[in-house]
């Protein structure tokens, strides 16, 4: 029987709409629709292009944006932090004009983190695939992209063919069944779902989130979801789009014309996985009694409840578990049986491709403005924005000055102190609650012991001077 008359997923689906051809049975060469390029590494492929005398070879499908290294300071200019930081700026600024696609320099009014930009402007589509040097690019999932993150020498490859040699990964549904609790935020349920998994649970696989509680979520609550998939491991993570998707593209940039628009959103309400399809793992998990989530430790799978006692490395089920704990309670200094409450911290960070569109802002505002509460003394904060268009929506409404009142740093959007390139950092070994996607030794500084977890927490921790979070914890 044919893959025509199977019962697909829907991964499978966009892979073999994209498939130019089958190399061997678990390699396929795909047409790639868009490529996105960053400062930090997009200088690199296209700087080889032009040593090697190649062309882009369809300059319309490729954008790039200033957003890794770029200051994030009001009254920003080239010069970065980071050593040599302003040389990649400006050496991607001239191959972009060289290359002649789209570029979304510093004084872009709609410049911003490149998987915050994708969706807004609609680049990225439902059924598209879309590669980008940045292990995050599978954020684009959550609107029914197939997108994973590629390395220099393959976006080299695919600005030059707009194709590209990938492993098929094997398919994995992860069914999220309840109704998300008051105060449970996109970001906590891809937390516990990591936490339940372990950060090698989605391995080999694309995963496809399903089930009552994706369903519930906003298209930008999704963004978030599938934006951590790669600390599952996986290969991409991805949601079935439906008429809340198709909404949110309408007169987007990017997105069809009017001409087309029917056409297309009738092909993006089909694209689901059929009734029958095999998955090779098939994972259920019960969230209705989901409580908020903190990490711990340094890694994503090292979170617990935000009312939990810190876990003891005698309490690990395997020797591999036990070296993991110890190795992360030395380095972020806790005590086993102590509660995340204990510590006090230096700094939070509001920010970052997983939690700075608009509705995260809004959500962490509202709840400044009924509290009215503010940063405490101790406690350096910073929130930056995901683009230019999400920083205009925020200063329309008012946002800014809620977070600038309560004792925020405003600042311009990038991905700023999301991680530590050599550029702007927090102090040396400092403690810190983040709305980023991770937490590994170093990420934010040197020593810095960062705990991840959702905005409403990273803005309660910074008001209460401590670890806690908002809402029922027992």
């Amino acid at each position: 029987m044919g893959l025509e008359s199977m019962s697909l997923t829907l991964v499978d689906k966009l892979w073999n709409a994209h498939e130019v051809q089958r190399l061997s049975e678990h390699r396929s060469l795909l047409y790639i629709d868009r490529v996105f390029l960053h400062e930090r590494t997009g200088s690199v492929a296209l700087r080889e292009l032009e040593l090697k005398q190649r062309k882009v070879r369809v300059p319309g499908h490729v954008f790039c944006t200033m957003d890794h290294i770029v200051d994030t300071t009001p009254g920003r200019s080239d010069k970065t932090l980071m050593p040599s930081g302003e040389d990649f700026i400006v050496a991607t600024r001239s191959s972009a004009h060289e290359a002649s696609i789209r570029l979304f320099d510093i004084d872009d009014p709609d410049q911003g983190i490149v998987h915050v930009l994708s969706p807004e402007l609609g680049i990225a589509l439902p059924g598209s695939t879309l590669i980008c040097p940045d292990s995050h690019t599978c954020t684009l999932g959550g609107i029914g992209a197939l997108a994973w993150g590629v390395g220099s020498t393959e976006t080299e490859h695919a600005l030059a063919t707009s194709t590209l040699r990938v492993e098929r990964p094997r398919n994995c549904r992860i069914t999220l069944d309840g109704q998300l609790p008051p105060w449970i935020t996109p970001k906590d349920l891809i937390l516990y779902v990591i936490r339940e998994l372990s950060a090698s649970g989605g391995q080999g696989y694309a995963v496809e989130f399903a089930g009552s509680a994706i369903e519930c979520l906003s298209v930008e609550g999704r963004l978030t979801l599938c934006n951590m998939a790669t600390e599952l491991s996986a290969f991409t993570g991805i949601v079935a789009p439906d008429q809340k998707v198709i909404d949110y593209f309408r007169e987007r940039e990017f997105a069809p014309s009017y001409q087309h628009w029917d056409l297309a959103a009738a092909h993006w309400a089909d694209l689901k996985s059929d009734p029958g399809a095999a998955f090779d793992r098939d994972i259920r998990l019960d969230i209705s009694h989901l409580k908020p989530q903190i990490s711990w430790g340094i890694s994503p799978e090292h979170t617990i409840d935000a009312s939990d006692l810190i876990p003891a490395p005698a309490d690990a089920t395997s020797a591999e578990q036990y070296s993991s704990w110890a190795k992360a309670q030395a380095y972020m200094q806790l005590k086993p049986g102590t509660r995340l409450e204990d510590y006090s911290i230096d700094a939070a960070f509001f920010g970052s491709c997983t939690n700075s569109r608009l509705s995260d802002l809004r959500f962490a505002a509202d709840y400044l403005r009924r509290s009215g509460s503010r940063v405490a003394p101790s406690v350096k904060a910073l929130c930056v924005p995901g683009s230019g268009r999400v920083k205009r929506a925020a200063e329309a409404e008012g946002i800014d000055e809620v977070f600038r009142q309560a004792g925020f740093e405003w600042r311009e959007p990038g991905c700023s102190l999301c991680f530590f390139a050599g550029g702007e950092r927090f102090d040396d070994g400092s403690r810190v609650i983040s709305t980023t996607n991770r937490n590994f030794e170093g990420r934010q500084g040197l020593r810095v012991k960062t705990h991840l977890a959702s905005p409403l927490s990273v803005v309660a921790s910074a008001c209460a001077g401590y670890l806690t979070t908002v809402g029922p914890q027992s």
